[in-house]
């Protein structure tokens, strides 16, 4: 028989059933046994009795979270043991086949719960029963429904998704890189990308024009609740733009996104409210505010744009200038100034220079950012040697960049959405491992499969590498 999802069952009253999926709880009523099967759609009563003996004797053997299927009678319940909680509540399946598929230990912990009295040590090492509990499935049932909604958005404005290469090259942008050591050639490395911030500029240079993806990140830093070794991005790059293009392109995507799927949410305030960065650290001591009326009200989005950054921060304790975003960020332009002009500015007053760069804020978080780019290469050769990069640094690291704007490169700019984080505010959770099917703890270790872990000798060998031991 084609198995059926349960909420399907709703439609069979009267008519013969086959559904497949979890026992959620049996319950012995004398010679009765109930039985609430779960699948990914609800859950639906089930009802065994010694009418049926070979099948009421296989029920006495079910237990929580067995893998079963049944095929029966829909019926309706009698009045009074109708269950209005549920969406099949008014009706019951009685059972007269039962195949046992898979029996099933007792689980370490109840999944029945939101499981948030669980300790998340626990839940990570057996994340594939925790995913069974309805708060975490509609947790990614919505990352699905945003993710889709994002790719369906984005396209009709005439955005093409291209995925870029995960295996690339170490350059210093900020963060520590993961390193890929190759077999192929001994000593020589791929690293993760950190972002696709590369490649998207290169794609502006081929003249995809209009570019997304939702995509992989990497950094090997120090993880907190809303931070992980990897996460993921809504990276988007465009060419022939202005600062306000892209901020009106988010927030209208953002503000659709929260009315279809997020109802019970309230925007603030929109168009977004638009903070220059030393107005918001002078009035808020943050780049980051939280805007909202009522900080006790979840239901409650303040968002913000943060604008017009310095392109330059000095670090005391390393004696040099660092790129406030990154090193690709636009400068501003003063009225009249000449591109020869501002890289003399760069040279002599680098903090006197603005960065056509901007931050997207909600609830004191921090949940993506961008900027328009440099695309001559002189003007970001200048930027480079600034940061203490030497010529021949800057030939090796970025001389692919360089030597593609040498053929033609259209003023571009982008922005990054950080999804995870967007996510475990719109859902109400306290960490981004919330809306992350298989997370990493806090300090980036995978329970679950025991990563990060050692490899064999042999792999050492192959790859020429040797383990130096701490003392």
């Amino acid at each position: 028989m084609k198995r059926l999802w349960i909420e399907e069952v709703l439609q069979y009253k009267g008519k013969e059933a086959h559904v497949l999926g979890w026992v959620a709880n049996r319950r012995d009523h004398g010679k009765i046994i109930f039985v609430d099967l779960r699948d990914k759609t609800g859950v639906v009563q089930l009802v065994f009795t010694p009418n049926h003996k070979e099948v009421y004797a296989q029920a006495e053997k079910l237990r929580s979270e067995w893998v079963i299927g049944v095929t029966g009678i829909v019926n309706s319940r009698p009045e009074a043991m109708i269950n209005p909680k549920i969406s099949t509540g008014e009706l019951e399946i009685e059972v007269t086949d039962l195949e046992i598929i898979s029996p099933a230990k007792i689980i370490p912990f109840e999944i029945e719960t939101e499981g948030r009295e669980i300790s998340e040590e626990l839940r990570l090492k057996y994340r594939y029963l925790d995913l069974r509990r309805s708060r975490m499935q509609q947790n990614l049932i919505n990352r699905f429904k945003t993710t889709s909604f994002i790719r369906n958005y984005l396209a009709s404005y005439g955005f093409i998704e291209v995925e870029t290469p995960y295996l690339t090259k170490s350059t210093p942008e900020g963060a520590r890189d993961f390193v890929v050591p190759s077999r192929l050639d001994p000593g020589r490395f791929y690293a993760l990308p950190q972002s696709p911030q590369q490649y998207k500029q290169l794609l502006m240079v081929g003249g995809i024009e209009r570019y997304f993806q939702v995509v992989r990140c990497f950094r090997d830093e120090d993880s907190r609740g809303d931070r992980q070794p990897e996460f993921t991005q809504l990276d988007i790059e465009m060419d022939f733009i202005e600062e306000e293009d892209i901020l009106g392109l988010i927030e209208k995507m953002l503000k659709e996104l929260i009315e279809k799927f997020f109802p019970n949410k309230k925007i603030t305030q929109y168009p977004f409210i638009r903070l220059n960065y030393n107005e918001a650290i002078s009035q808020y001591c943050s780049d980051r505010p939280d805007l909202r009326q009522n900080k006790n009200d979840s239901d409650e989005l303040a968002f913000a744009f943060v604008v017009n950054f310095p392109l330059f921060e000095w670090k005391e304790g390393e004696k040099r200038w660092d790129a406030v975003h990154h090193p690709f960020t636009r400068p501003q332009f003063l009225p009249q100034e000449t591109l020869p002009e501002l890289i003399t500015r760069i040279k002599q007053a680098p903090h006197t220079i603005m960065a056509h760069q901007y931050d997207v804020v909600l609830n004191g978080y921090e949940i993506g950012g961008g900027s328009l780019r440099i695309s001559e290469p002189e003007l970001l050769e200048a930027v480079f040697e600034l940061l203490g990069h030497s010529p021949e640094t800057i030939n090796q690291q970025f001389g692919h960049l360089l030597e593609a704007f040498d053929f033609g490169v259209p003023p571009h700019g982008g922005i990054a959405l950080g999804l995870d984080r967007v996510l475990m505010i719109l859902l109400n959770e306290p960490s981004i491992r919330e809306v992350i099917a298989f997370p990493k703890t806090g300090d980036g270790r995978d329970l679950m499969i025991k990563a990060p872990a050692e490899i064999d000798e042999k792999q050492l060998r192959e790859l020429r590498l040797k383990i130096i031991k701490d003392n």
